[in-house]
Protein backbone atom coordinates (compact mmCIF):
# COMPACT_ATOMS: atom_id res chain seq x y z
CA UNK A 1 0.00 0.00 0.00
CA UNK A 2 1.88 3.57 -0.95
CA UNK A 3 0.20 6.50 0.93
CA UNK A 4 -1.74 8.84 -0.24
CA UNK A 5 -0.48 11.44 -2.60
CA UNK A 6 -1.16 14.67 -4.99
CA UNK A 7 -1.19 13.30 -8.19
CA UNK A 8 0.86 16.40 -8.82
CA UNK A 9 3.17 15.89 -6.30
CA UNK A 10 6.77 15.49 -7.27
CA UNK A 11 6.60 16.79 -10.64
CA UNK A 12 8.23 19.94 -11.61
CA UNK A 13 6.74 22.55 -13.49
CA UNK A 14 7.65 24.34 -16.75
CA UNK A 15 10.15 27.12 -16.26
CA UNK A 16 9.18 30.63 -17.63
CA UNK A 17 11.85 31.23 -19.81
CA UNK A 18 12.95 28.77 -22.95
CA UNK A 19 12.97 25.04 -22.56
CA UNK A 20 17.14 23.89 -22.61
CA UNK A 21 18.28 23.03 -25.51
CA UNK A 22 19.18 19.21 -25.80
CA UNK A 23 22.14 17.37 -24.71
CA UNK A 24 25.52 17.30 -26.44
CA UNK A 25 25.81 15.02 -29.53
CA UNK A 26 26.52 11.51 -29.04
CA UNK A 27 29.81 9.99 -30.78
CA UNK A 28 29.60 9.96 -33.81
CA UNK A 29 26.89 12.66 -34.64
CA UNK A 30 27.74 15.61 -35.97
CA UNK A 31 26.52 18.62 -34.04
CA UNK A 32 23.25 20.32 -35.22
CA UNK A 33 24.42 23.88 -37.15
CA UNK A 34 23.49 27.69 -35.25
CA UNK A 35 21.10 29.15 -36.61
CA UNK A 36 21.27 32.64 -34.71
CA UNK A 37 24.03 34.47 -32.73
CA UNK A 38 24.77 33.34 -29.38
CA UNK A 39 23.59 34.59 -26.70
CA UNK A 40 25.36 34.44 -23.24
CA UNK A 41 24.41 35.86 -20.07
CA UNK A 42 21.19 38.00 -21.36
CA UNK A 43 23.32 39.80 -23.44
CA UNK A 44 23.40 39.32 -27.07
CA UNK A 45 27.01 38.84 -28.52
CA UNK A 46 27.64 38.82 -32.83
CA UNK A 47 30.29 37.50 -34.12
CA UNK A 48 32.19 38.93 -37.34
CA UNK A 49 34.09 37.24 -40.12
CA UNK A 50 36.85 34.85 -39.39
CA UNK A 51 39.06 36.30 -37.41
CA UNK A 52 42.66 37.06 -39.26
CA UNK A 53 45.86 35.85 -37.69
CA UNK A 54 48.09 38.67 -36.57
CA UNK A 55 51.74 39.20 -37.93
CA UNK A 56 54.83 38.60 -35.82
CA UNK A 57 55.70 42.22 -35.01
CA UNK A 58 52.26 43.50 -35.18
CA UNK A 59 50.26 45.39 -32.24
CA UNK A 60 47.45 43.61 -30.46
CA UNK A 61 44.31 45.71 -31.95
CA UNK A 62 43.10 48.09 -29.21
CA UNK A 63 39.48 49.04 -27.74
CA UNK A 64 37.79 52.44 -28.40
CA UNK A 65 38.45 53.53 -24.92
CA UNK A 66 42.23 52.42 -24.89
CA UNK A 67 42.72 54.73 -28.44
CA UNK A 68 44.02 58.22 -26.93
CA UNK A 69 42.80 61.33 -28.58
CA UNK A 70 45.88 63.88 -30.00
CA UNK A 71 45.59 66.77 -27.94
CA UNK A 72 45.03 70.43 -29.69
CA UNK A 73 48.13 72.59 -29.93
CA UNK A 74 48.15 75.62 -28.27
CA UNK A 75 49.27 78.64 -29.96
CA UNK A 76 50.74 81.21 -27.94
CA UNK A 77 49.10 84.33 -28.75
CA UNK A 78 51.51 87.23 -30.59
CA UNK A 79 52.74 89.34 -28.37
CA UNK A 80 51.22 93.30 -29.52
CA UNK A 81 54.61 95.64 -29.53
CA UNK A 82 53.51 99.20 -28.45
CA UNK A 83 56.19 100.87 -29.98
CA UNK A 84 55.72 99.16 -33.28
CA UNK A 85 51.75 100.28 -33.26
CA UNK A 86 52.78 104.23 -32.22
CA UNK A 87 54.98 104.11 -35.84
CA UNK A 88 51.88 103.23 -37.61
CA UNK A 89 49.43 105.34 -35.71
CA UNK A 90 52.09 108.36 -36.41
CA UNK A 91 52.59 107.52 -40.04
CA UNK A 92 48.91 106.98 -40.71
CA UNK A 93 48.15 110.04 -39.20
CA UNK A 94 51.22 111.57 -41.47
CA UNK A 95 49.70 110.39 -44.34
CA UNK A 96 46.18 111.02 -44.09
CA UNK A 97 47.18 115.22 -42.68
CA UNK A 98 49.31 115.10 -46.74
CA UNK A 99 46.35 113.65 -48.68
CA UNK A 100 43.66 115.96 -47.18
CA UNK A 101 45.87 119.10 -47.00
CA UNK A 102 46.70 118.18 -51.10
CA UNK A 103 43.08 117.90 -52.03
CA UNK A 104 42.77 121.53 -50.87
CA UNK A 105 45.51 123.00 -53.34
CA UNK A 106 43.31 120.96 -56.12
CA UNK A 107 41.38 123.75 -58.46
CA UNK A 108 39.96 124.24 -61.61
CA UNK A 109 42.81 124.48 -63.69
CA UNK A 110 45.42 123.74 -61.20
CA UNK A 111 45.15 119.87 -60.55
CA UNK A 112 48.99 119.10 -60.99
CA UNK A 113 50.13 119.65 -57.49
CA UNK A 114 47.55 117.37 -55.81
CA UNK A 115 48.37 115.08 -58.75
CA UNK A 116 51.91 114.95 -57.79
CA UNK A 117 50.97 114.12 -54.48
CA UNK A 118 48.95 111.46 -55.71
CA UNK A 119 51.70 110.00 -57.44
CA UNK A 120 53.82 109.89 -54.43
CA UNK A 121 51.39 107.86 -52.43
CA UNK A 122 51.20 105.72 -55.26
CA UNK A 123 54.97 104.84 -55.56
CA UNK A 124 54.68 104.39 -51.41
CA UNK A 125 52.18 102.05 -52.48
CA UNK A 126 53.93 99.92 -55.46
CA UNK A 127 57.00 99.52 -52.62
CA UNK A 128 54.97 98.35 -49.88
CA UNK A 129 52.71 96.20 -51.57
CA UNK A 130 55.24 94.46 -53.75
CA UNK A 131 57.97 93.82 -51.34
CA UNK A 132 55.47 92.87 -48.75
CA UNK A 133 53.29 90.12 -51.13
CA UNK A 134 56.30 89.44 -53.54
CA UNK A 135 54.85 88.45 -56.38
CA UNK A 136 56.66 86.85 -59.20
CA UNK A 137 58.70 88.99 -61.27
CA UNK A 138 59.19 91.56 -58.64
CA UNK A 139 60.38 94.47 -60.40
CA UNK A 140 58.16 93.98 -63.46
CA UNK A 141 55.47 94.19 -61.48
CA UNK A 142 56.45 97.13 -59.74
CA UNK A 143 57.83 98.98 -62.64
CA UNK A 144 54.77 98.12 -64.43
CA UNK A 145 52.28 98.95 -61.49
CA UNK A 146 54.16 102.46 -61.48
CA UNK A 147 53.56 103.30 -64.77
CA UNK A 148 49.65 102.53 -64.45
CA UNK A 149 49.77 104.86 -61.77
CA UNK A 150 51.87 107.95 -63.49
CA UNK A 151 49.43 107.17 -66.72
CA UNK A 152 46.08 107.00 -64.40
CA UNK A 153 47.02 110.89 -63.04
CA UNK A 154 47.66 112.08 -66.38
CA UNK A 155 44.17 110.68 -67.76
CA UNK A 156 42.54 111.80 -64.59
CA UNK A 157 44.01 115.55 -65.13
CA UNK A 158 43.75 115.56 -69.02
CA UNK A 159 40.31 113.57 -69.55
CA UNK A 160 37.78 116.20 -70.69
CA UNK A 161 35.15 114.52 -68.68
CA UNK A 162 35.76 113.59 -65.33
CA UNK A 163 35.05 109.27 -64.97
CA UNK A 164 36.68 106.44 -63.94
CA UNK A 165 36.47 104.70 -67.59
CA UNK A 166 39.78 105.09 -68.56
CA UNK A 167 41.24 104.49 -65.15
CA UNK A 168 39.34 100.99 -65.88
CA UNK A 169 40.97 100.55 -69.10
CA UNK A 170 44.28 101.32 -67.37
CA UNK A 171 43.43 98.76 -64.37
CA UNK A 172 42.72 96.22 -66.74
CA UNK A 173 45.32 96.80 -69.25
CA UNK A 174 48.06 96.73 -66.74
CA UNK A 175 47.23 93.79 -64.92
CA UNK A 176 47.04 91.91 -67.96
CA UNK A 177 50.54 93.23 -69.10
CA UNK A 178 51.86 91.87 -65.61
CA UNK A 179 50.37 88.59 -66.09
CA UNK A 180 52.05 88.15 -69.45
CA UNK A 181 55.24 89.75 -68.20
CA UNK A 182 55.32 86.80 -65.57
CA UNK A 183 54.26 84.47 -68.05
CA UNK A 184 57.35 85.18 -70.47
CA UNK A 185 59.87 83.42 -67.78
CA UNK A 186 59.86 79.68 -67.27
CA UNK A 187 60.92 80.66 -63.64
CA UNK A 188 58.02 82.44 -62.53
CA UNK A 189 55.39 80.99 -65.21
CA UNK A 190 55.15 78.12 -62.28
CA UNK A 191 53.50 80.24 -59.69
CA UNK A 192 51.55 82.72 -62.03
CA UNK A 193 48.73 81.37 -60.87
CA UNK A 194 49.04 81.78 -57.38
CA UNK A 195 50.20 85.17 -57.66
CA UNK A 196 47.19 86.46 -59.95
CA UNK A 197 45.63 87.69 -56.87
CA UNK A 198 48.94 89.78 -55.56
CA UNK A 199 49.29 91.37 -59.17
CA UNK A 200 45.64 92.15 -59.14
CA UNK A 201 45.47 94.26 -55.80
CA UNK A 202 49.10 96.27 -56.57
CA UNK A 203 47.85 97.51 -59.76
CA UNK A 204 43.99 98.11 -58.31
CA UNK A 205 45.52 99.52 -55.67
CA UNK A 206 47.88 102.43 -57.23
CA UNK A 207 44.51 103.04 -59.44
CA UNK A 208 42.55 103.56 -56.82
CA UNK A 209 44.10 106.38 -55.25
CA UNK A 210 44.04 107.97 -58.65
CA UNK A 211 40.35 108.10 -58.28
CA UNK A 212 40.85 111.16 -55.48
CA UNK A 213 41.83 113.14 -58.27
CA UNK A 214 38.46 112.49 -60.79
CA UNK A 215 36.55 113.25 -57.36
CA UNK A 216 38.22 116.44 -57.13
CA UNK A 217 36.83 117.61 -61.02
CA UNK A 218 33.67 116.53 -59.34
CA UNK A 219 31.33 119.67 -57.51
CA UNK A 220 31.42 119.12 -53.64
CA UNK A 221 34.43 116.27 -54.59
CA UNK A 222 36.95 118.21 -52.79
CA UNK A 223 34.68 118.59 -49.31
CA UNK A 224 34.19 114.76 -49.68
CA UNK A 225 37.63 114.17 -50.04
CA UNK A 226 38.28 116.64 -46.81
CA UNK A 227 34.94 114.10 -44.94
CA UNK A 228 36.31 110.91 -45.95
CA UNK A 229 40.15 111.14 -45.90
CA UNK A 230 39.66 112.84 -42.55
CA UNK A 231 37.63 110.64 -41.57
CA UNK A 232 39.72 107.49 -42.42
CA UNK A 233 43.01 108.97 -41.21
CA UNK A 234 42.02 109.68 -37.41
CA UNK A 235 40.12 105.65 -38.15
CA UNK A 236 43.58 104.46 -38.53
CA UNK A 237 44.89 106.26 -36.21
CA UNK A 238 42.97 105.93 -33.33
CA UNK A 239 42.88 102.11 -34.25
CA UNK A 240 46.16 101.44 -33.83
CA UNK A 241 46.77 103.49 -30.67
CA UNK A 242 44.45 101.96 -28.81
CA UNK A 243 46.25 98.74 -29.75
CA UNK A 244 48.97 99.79 -28.00
CA UNK A 245 47.16 100.73 -24.85
CA UNK A 246 44.28 98.13 -25.04
CA UNK A 247 44.64 95.57 -28.00
CA UNK A 248 41.61 93.35 -25.76
CA UNK A 249 39.56 91.00 -27.18
CA UNK A 250 42.45 89.66 -29.37
CA UNK A 251 40.62 88.72 -32.94
CA UNK A 252 43.24 86.25 -33.15
CA UNK A 253 46.10 84.94 -31.31
CA UNK A 254 48.11 85.25 -34.64
CA UNK A 255 47.09 88.95 -35.29
CA UNK A 256 48.43 91.55 -33.32
CA UNK A 257 45.24 93.26 -33.25
CA UNK A 258 42.09 93.84 -30.60
CA UNK A 259 38.78 94.45 -31.52
CA UNK A 260 38.31 97.57 -29.17
CA UNK A 261 40.61 99.62 -31.22
CA UNK A 262 38.82 98.23 -34.53
CA UNK A 263 35.61 99.52 -33.29
CA UNK A 264 36.69 103.12 -31.29
CA UNK A 265 38.74 103.72 -34.71
CA UNK A 266 35.67 103.52 -36.73
CA UNK A 267 33.31 105.15 -33.91
CA UNK A 268 36.00 108.66 -33.75
CA UNK A 269 36.32 108.55 -37.09
CA UNK A 270 32.44 109.22 -37.53
CA UNK A 271 32.34 111.28 -35.17
CA UNK A 272 35.04 113.62 -36.49
CA UNK A 273 33.27 113.61 -39.97
CA UNK A 274 30.00 114.70 -38.13
CA UNK A 275 32.17 117.61 -36.61
CA UNK A 276 33.16 118.57 -39.82
CA UNK A 277 29.84 118.29 -41.59
CA UNK A 278 28.38 121.01 -39.61
CA UNK A 279 31.58 123.90 -40.94
CA UNK A 280 31.33 122.70 -44.77
CA UNK A 281 28.58 124.44 -46.96
CA UNK A 282 25.33 122.70 -48.79
CA UNK A 283 25.48 120.13 -49.42
CA UNK A 284 27.18 118.89 -46.61
CA UNK A 285 25.48 118.39 -43.30
CA UNK A 286 26.41 116.85 -40.11
CA UNK A 287 24.17 113.98 -40.76
CA UNK A 288 25.45 113.68 -44.71
CA UNK A 289 29.06 113.82 -43.38
CA UNK A 290 28.36 111.08 -40.29
CA UNK A 291 27.19 108.74 -42.94
CA UNK A 292 29.69 109.19 -45.76
CA UNK A 293 32.84 109.66 -43.16
CA UNK A 294 31.15 105.93 -41.36
CA UNK A 295 31.98 104.29 -44.64
CA UNK A 296 35.29 105.47 -45.11
CA UNK A 297 36.32 104.90 -41.70
CA UNK A 298 34.87 101.22 -41.57
CA UNK A 299 36.30 100.49 -45.24
CA UNK A 300 40.10 101.90 -44.27
CA UNK A 301 40.23 99.76 -40.52
CA UNK A 302 38.90 96.84 -42.19
CA UNK A 303 41.28 96.99 -44.57
CA UNK A 304 44.19 97.53 -42.52
CA UNK A 305 43.00 94.15 -40.52
CA UNK A 306 42.70 92.65 -43.33
CA UNK A 307 46.60 93.41 -44.10
CA UNK A 308 47.26 92.17 -41.12
CA UNK A 309 45.06 88.64 -41.75
CA UNK A 310 47.07 88.18 -44.97
CA UNK A 311 50.78 88.79 -43.16
CA UNK A 312 49.77 86.29 -40.37
CA UNK A 313 48.49 83.82 -43.31
CA UNK A 314 52.16 84.45 -44.79
CA UNK A 315 53.57 83.74 -41.52
CA UNK A 316 52.05 80.39 -41.06
CA UNK A 317 52.52 79.00 -44.32
CA UNK A 318 56.02 79.24 -43.66
CA UNK A 319 57.04 81.97 -45.69
CA UNK A 320 59.84 84.10 -44.95
CA UNK A 321 58.72 87.95 -43.10
CA UNK A 322 59.54 90.30 -45.53
CA UNK A 323 60.83 94.43 -45.12
CA UNK A 324 59.85 95.50 -41.77
CA UNK A 325 59.17 99.37 -43.26
CA UNK A 326 57.24 97.68 -46.27
CA UNK A 327 55.30 95.61 -44.12
CA UNK A 328 54.00 97.84 -41.39
CA UNK A 329 53.34 100.79 -44.43
CA UNK A 330 51.05 98.08 -45.66
CA UNK A 331 48.28 98.43 -43.51
CA UNK A 332 47.64 102.36 -43.74
CA UNK A 333 48.45 102.72 -47.41
CA UNK A 334 46.21 99.85 -47.88
CA UNK A 335 42.99 101.72 -46.06
CA UNK A 336 43.70 105.12 -47.68
CA UNK A 337 43.57 103.35 -51.41
CA UNK A 338 40.06 101.39 -50.81
CA UNK A 339 38.56 104.50 -48.75
CA UNK A 340 39.47 106.36 -52.26
CA UNK A 341 36.81 104.65 -54.38
CA UNK A 342 34.58 104.10 -51.04
CA UNK A 343 34.55 108.09 -50.89
CA UNK A 344 34.10 108.70 -55.09
CA UNK A 345 31.11 106.36 -54.74
CA UNK A 346 29.28 107.68 -51.65
CA UNK A 347 29.85 111.41 -53.39
CA UNK A 348 27.72 110.13 -56.11
CA UNK A 349 25.19 108.27 -54.81
CA UNK A 350 24.68 110.29 -51.16
CA UNK A 351 25.31 113.79 -52.12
Amino acid sequence: MFPSTSPDAGRETWPDGPRPGPAAPTRGQPPAPRTGPAVVDGERRERGGPRRARRSGEPARRSEDEIDEPEEEVVPPVEVRRPLALIIAGFAALLGVGLVLGAQTSGPGHRLPFAFIIFGVQLLFVLAWTMAMRPPALLLVGGISAVVAALADIAAVQTDIAGLAPLGYLAAGGFLAAVLGQLVRRVDRVRVTDSLGATLLIVVGVVALGTLIVLSRIPAGTQAITVCLTASGVALTVARLTDAVLPWPRLAPQVPRGAAGVVVGAMVGTLISALLGSYLVAPFTPTRAAVIGLVAAVTAVLSDLAVGYAEAGRLMAGEPPTMWVARHMQGPLGGFALAAPAAYAMCMLFL
